[in-house]
């Protein structure tokens, strides 16, 4: 599978894809992930690739030119159309359910926009526009290792074992994963269940649904359907 993003920042992604599970995959030729700066698609000789907002307001809003040129020059790159993804705290919500889509994809390109925003018609020739949480970036960097990482370890033989990713939280479905234990049996005065220990797999396997559904109740009562209590709703009482 092939990644493309388009940053005003590529050095600043540069370190986190040369490091563990998916430089290992690039290595492999399960993966490859390409930097593109985006100044190099501006229209103009300066590399100038934002301008000031129409109506007025504050900040400065990326121009659709060097995005679309960027699209294009890829696009041609690549012999085939990739899918295009725009990284906007207005966007749908990622999770693990897209990352599944994605990692079906031949190519996916990733635009991440900065300043204030990015013009309205990028949109035009975006087959999604995708964000990361409730929350603002100062831009789609983060954002875009985010949505590679997940998808990546979606691809066959990224992660060792599949069945470890098939058993991360939210994999299969709206429960998180079950709790882990290592080493030493006894930590601080807390030990290891014992079921762990007995060498009964269906026995194990219970426990670890039973733990993980308790997991999902307290820390996520959202994704059964239920109401966060208000002493730990962030957004407060209402």
């Amino acid at each position: 599978m092939r990644f493309d993003i388009v940053t005003i920042f590529p050095e600043m992604l540069a370190p986190f894809f040369s490091q563990g599970i998916l430089l290992g995959a690039q290595e492999k030729g399960l993966i490859e992930i390409h930097l593109h700066d985006l100044r190099a698609f501006s229209p103009d000789p300066r590399g100038i690739v934002d301008d000031r907002p129409f109506g007025g307001g504050a900040g400065m809003v990326m121009r659709p030119e060097p995005f679309a040129h960027a699209v294009e020059a890829i696009t041609h790159e690549i012999g085939t159309k990739p899918f295009v993804v725009l990284l906007s705290a207005q966007g749908v919500l990622f999770n693990q359910e897209w990352a599944k889509k994605f990692a079906e994809k031949r190519a996916l390109l990733i635009l991440c926009g900065r300043y204030e925003g990015v013009d309205e018609r990028v949109l035009s020739f975006c087959d999604l526009e995708l964000s990361i949480g409730d929350f603002v970036l100062a831009g789609g960097e983060l954002a875009a290792a985010i949505v590679v990482e997940v998808t990546a370890r979606m691809v066959p033989g990224v992660v060792g074992r599949y069945d470890s990713v098939a058993t991360d939280s939210f994999f299969s479905g709206s429960k998180l994963g079950f709790p882990q234990y290592t080493r030493p049996r006894v930590f601080r005065g807390i030990p290891v269940p014992d079921v762990l220990l007995s060498g009964d797999h269906e026995r194990i396997r219970r426990f670890r649904e039973k733990e993980a559904w308790k997991k999902t109740l307290r820390n996520r009562p959202d994704l059964l359907g239920l109401s966060i209590p208000p002493e730990d709703d962030p957004r407060g009482s209402h």
